[in-house]
């Protein structure tokens, strides 16, 4: 296929793939989905090799969340039976994210629910960390607190947080139907603010919210631009008492499309699989593998996922090898000098001298016109978004999380 043939070549090079070569990925059919995943797998093995970095979520703080994120089981008028706690005390924090890294982890993920951190709240963070480095080398930690208010980021980054988390979720055009209580431009503000601050930004999308083709490819197009290390790749997890519980839009080909889309934009970065892949990968999860160089391990926020030693098993017997605390997670021309994203030997995370994945000057919003793919791409979209089936409402997949942090009980690593 020579849509395959030159997006391999793009990617091989940094180069930015055209909107219309985007979004022919996604509209390609299933029948030609392996040749999709083998195709992003060449750009995904050339970059990382065949090294997965696993992650763990310690969730400091779960549920009665001020902001009305549709997606979310932790908002504003949630019904979801989740559980509910306030912030967790640095040492059980640190007891939390231990066994995470006994698993084989190698970034600990510090999550509270909320709008944003009070100053005393990146205090209680502050200490989080220290208690969790203290106590494990090498190990590095992301902080995702919502929205970041003027300096919060160098003091994150004074207390020894490697990276920040938040997510643009969707798109621009689309965001104000997802969520009303903060905007778009709020979250690239704070993407920018950790950038600054010379924390290793992290920034990704949840996929499945009924949006289109053309969303999904503006907000990663908007990813690029902002030059994330990280791009977290969630899929919907319709819960149970929100209101996009009904939203059972993906299949397993349709997640495999999205991700070696993703690959082929950002293909230099962490591609992350995040949240929901048990729900809609399902027995597909290890062809994730070639597309994607990381996902977390275990249990998420509020929700279930595989068993850690599954995950484990399943790195394995896919052919790939779970990535060293020594290891580098990003390719060298990526890493700033002295710095340490990926191995984090010294600081300076994420300060990136040049623009875009793969510092092209005009990288991130695909302006590019012409070049397409037989400029049939639009309807060839459309159609196949029709003529896709959902996935069936798989609520057995979808479970809450009873164990680990918040609870008396072991947590899932």
């Amino acid at each position: 296929m020579d849509l395959l043939n030159t997006l391999v070549d793009k990617g091989l090079r940094r180069e930015l793939p055209t909107r219309d070569e985007a979004l022919a990925v996604l509209a390609t059919s299933d029948d030609d989905v392996l040749d999709v995943v083998a195709a992003a797998g060449k750009v995904r093995r050339h970059w990382f090799g065949r090294r997965v970095k696993l992650n763990y979520l310690v969730n400091l703080k779960s549920g009665l969340c001020p902001e009305d994120c549709s997606y979310c089981s932790q908002r504003l008028g949630s019904k979801a039976d989740i559980l509910k706690y306030t912030w967790l005390k640095p040492d059980q924090a640190s007891q939390a994210a231990a066994a995470g890294l006994a698993g084989g982890a190698k970034r600990v993920c510090l999550v509270a629910s909320g709008r944003g951190p009070t100053d005393r709240d990146v205090d209680r963070v502050s200490d989080t960390i220290k208690a969790i480095k203290d106590q494990n080398e090498n190990v590095e930690v992301c902080a995702c607190l919502g929205l970041l208010s003027d300096g919060q980021a160098e003091r994150l980054r004074e207390a020894g947080a490697d990276a920040y988390n938040h997510n643009l979720n969707t798109s621009e055009g689309t965001y104000g139907d997802i969520t009303t209580t903060h905007t778009y431009a709020d979250r690239v503000d704070t993407v920018q603010k950790a950038h600054a601050a010379g924390l290793s930004a992290c920034s990704g999308l949840i996929a499945g919210m009924g949006e289109s083709d053309e969303d999904i490819v503006d907000v990663v197009y908007a990813l690029r631009a902002l030059d994330p290390d990280s791009v977290p790749v969630n899929f919907l997890i319709p819960f149970e008492g929100t209101p996009l519980a009904k939203e059972w839009n993906l299949t397993p080909q349709r997640c495999l499309r999205i991700l070696a889309m993703v690959r082929f934009v950002c293909p230099d970065v962490e591609v992350r699989i995040a949240g929901g892949r048990e729900v809609h990968l399902r027995t597909m999860q290890p062809l994730a593998l070639n597309l994607a160089n990381s996902i977390f391990l275990g249990d998420y926020l509020t929700s279930e996922g595989q068993a850690g030693k599954a995950d484990l098993e399943m790195i394995a017997d896919a052919g790939f090898e779970v990535e060293g605390a020594g290891e580098l997670t990003l390719p060298e021309h990526r890493v700033t000098p002295g710095g340490g994203c990926g191995s984090h030997a010294e600081t300076g995370c994420g300060s990136h001298a040049e623009t875009g994945c793969g510092s092209h000057a005009d990288a991130g919003c695909g302006s590019h016109e012409g070049g397409g793919v037989c400029g049939s791409v639009k309807v060839a979209a459309k159609e196949q978004a029709k003529d896709e089936q959902p996935s069936e409402a798989r609520t057995d997949l979808v479970a809450v999380r009873r164990r680990g942090a918040g609870t008396d009980l072991a947590p899932n690593a």
